[in-house]
This record gives C-alpha cells, sequence and structure tokens, in this order.
C-alpha cells in the first residue's frame, strides 16, 4: 500500500470519527472542544496540510485534495451542529424561563426633585404669597457690583470676608453673594417700588467643611418703597419662619454688622431638635441662625437710583442649603452635591 492510499484511507476513518462524535455532543461547549480536537491546528486534517511537503510529489495533489474535502465536510458538519444545538438551547431556555406576562409589572424608578431645588421652590412660593416677585441677576459680576456699590469700596476690610474667584478678566468675580442683585433690581424698577427675591448660586474660594462649600445657593430678599421700617422686616421674617418651619417656631433678632444694610441683624430660630434646651446642633446655644437681614443703607439705596430721603427699604439674605439643614436635620452641606443616591433618595 503506497503512502498516500493510507493517509487517504486514515482521513476517511478520521472523518467518519469525526462525525460520528459530533452527532452525540449535548451542548455548545462539547461543541466547541470537539472543534478544536477535529479542525484545531493539532488536529490530524491539519497535520496532513503539514506533512505534504514530506511526500512524493506525484501523491501530493491527491492526498491534499482529500484532506481538503474532509476538512470541508468537518466543518460544514459542525455548522450544521451548532445551529441544532443553539436552538436547542433557546428550547430549553424558553421553557425553563418562560415569562408570564400576566403578572404585574415592576414598577419603574421615578425621579425626584432635588432637595435644594424642593427648598427653594418652598422659599419662593411662601414669598410669593407675600407679593414678592422673582428677580434673576448675573452669576458672574464686576468688582463693583458685587462690593463697591453694596458699600463695600475696595480697602474695606469686610472683603476679607468674602474669598473671592477673580476671572482673567480684571475686575470680574464669581459672585460671592446675591447681595449685588440688589442694585440690579433697583435699578431696573427705580423710582418705583419694588419687591422681588433674588435666588441664585454664589461661588466662595472657603475650606470645605460640613458647614462650608465652594459654591452654595443663596436668596436674596428686596423691599424699597414709602415708609418701610424695620417692623415692616421683621414681621416678613417671622411669618416666613412660621410658613416654613411649622406656626410654633420662635424667632429672635440678633445685631450684627454687613455693610450694605445699617441698622444690621440675624434671624435666629429656637432649636426644634432640643426645644431650646441647648444640644450639638445648635451648639449648646438653644438656637439655630438661618438668615443675615438689615435696612437698606442710604448708599445703597442711592447706587440703585433712589432718594434716600423718600425712599426706604429692607433686605436678607439665605442660604437654600442652610434652611435645608435646618429643615431636615442635615448634618453636612457636602451631601447636597455628593449625588449619593442614597441620601437625595430621602427627599
Amino acid at each position: 500500500m503506497s503512502e498516500a492510499v493510507r493517509i487517504i484511507e486514515q482521513l476517511d476513518q478520521y472523518q467518519q470519527k469525526g462525525l460520528e462524535e459530533l452527532a452525540r455532543l449535548p451542548d455548545e461547549a462539547a461543541l466547541q472542544a470537539w472543534k478544536v480536537a477535529f479542525l484545531g491546528r493539532s488536529s490530524q486534517v491539519m497535520q496532513v496540510f503539514s506533512s505534504l511537503p514530506t511526500l512524493a510529489k506525484e501523491d501530493r495533489p491527491a492526498v491534499g485534495q482529500h484532506a481538503n474535502l474532509v476538512k470541508q465536510a468537518l466543518e460544514s458538519a459542525y455548522a450544521g451542529r451548532s445551529q441544532v444545538l443553539k436552538d436547542l438551547s433557546l428550547q430549553q431556555a424558553l421553557e425553563k424561563d418562560r415569562l408570564d406576562v400576566t403578572l404585574p409589572g415592576r414598577e419603574p424608578a421615578a425621579g425626584r426633585l432635588h432637595p435644594d431645588t424642593q427648598t427653594l421652590r418652598d422659599i419662593t412660593r411662601i414669598f410669593g404669597e407675600m407679593g414678592f416677585q422673582v428677580y434673576r441677576s448675573p452669576e458672574v459680576e464686576t468688582d463693583e457690583y458685587n462690593f463697591s456699590l453694596l458699600n463695600f469700596p475696595p480697602d474695606h476690610p469686610a472683603r476679607d470676608e468674602y474669598n473671592s474667584f477673580y476671572t482673567t478678566t480684571p475686575g470680574v468675580v464669581l459672585r460671592t453673594h446675591t447681595s449685588p442683585g440688589q442694585i440690579h433690581a433697583m435699578r431696573a424698577y427705580a423710582p418705583k417700588p419694588v419687591r422681588v427675591i433674588l435666588p441664585g448660586m454664589c461661588y466662595r474660594y472657603d475650606q470645605v467643611s460640613v458647614r462650608h462649600d465652594l459654591q452654595f445657593d443663596q436668596v436674596e430678599l428686596l423691599a424699597v418703597g414709602h415708609g418701610i421700617t424695620l417692623s415692616n422686616l421683621r414681621g416678613t421674617l417671622d411669618n416666613f419662619a412660621r410658613r416654613m418651619f411649622g406656626q410654633t417656631v420662635t424667632t429672635r433678632f440678633r445685631p450684627s454688622y454687613f455693610p450694605f444694610t445699617e441698622p444690621s441683624a440675624e434671624l435666629d430660630i429656637e432649636c426644634f431638635i432640643c426645644g431650646g434646651k441647648g444640644c450639638l446642633v445648635c451648639k449648646n446655644s438653644g438656637w439655630l441662625e438661618i438668615l443675615g437681614c438689615g435696612m437698606v443703607h442710604p448708599n445703597v439705596l442711592e447706587n440703585g437710583g433712589y432718594d434716600p430721603h423718600e425712599f426706604s427699604g429692607f433686605a436678607a439674605g439665605m442660604g437654600i442649603q442652610r434652611v435645608a439643614m435646618l429643615r431636615y436635620g442635615i448634618e453636612d452641606i457636602r451631601y447636597f452635591w455628593g449625588n449619593d443616591i442614597r441620601f437625595l433618595e430621602q427627599f
């Protein structure tokens, strides 16, 4: 028997064996193992191709052609068996994991308003019911609007409390408070009376802590007209505190200082955690500060376009996150911008 005949007979036996084993394969994992054994680089048919140069020249065409036919037959059978096993696997999955379309579906998770937005909307609603309109002012301000027109001359020591972000344009800053909006609003309405709130984002280069962040929301309150007094300010803020924190809340005014108001004060509410007895939240004082306020300084009124001999007004400023922290007992301001879903889902 010549070498070529012997190899061809071995190839026929190899093909028959491969087809018989292929027909018995139970799953796709076994199919992949079969492919490696019968069609992989180390398989018998591939070794025949590698040994062709060692055969006699006249035997090479017959052996090579027959090896090709065996390889094609095995590949064709592999493709057919692969499709059969995929269909079988799908059928088993459908029977095992059958879906009952009559069962109630899963309720999709609905998004909610951010606690900062919820608090801002409540503040806007409360002051809107008192007759205040919303007035938007720019977040990028000139040094003049952010400081000078608010009674902060360039050498004023109070500027040190406002660690500002200055832009590459000289004299332009990210606003450190919403108070510059007072000038914008007064110049837009003067000489008519004005009653507005000015919400918006503020920026300060502060050390980030549980009470301070680089950016925060504020709401500015401004009322200018004839005969406005400190009593009007106190009554407005007391009304706001009762609507925001409950009808039984107790408030107090403390003297303070702001360059753009005179006289100036801070409004505290009785600590609702300890009922005024003193705790860690209120630093054992029994009171929680919620905002700064005062009568608009005559210089600021004049810069806004009003005659301070004819007009008077009051202003107040509060941090939205500060109000939300007091309202909901939140201990760390960094939670607001941390995007932790566990925190946000509580609101």
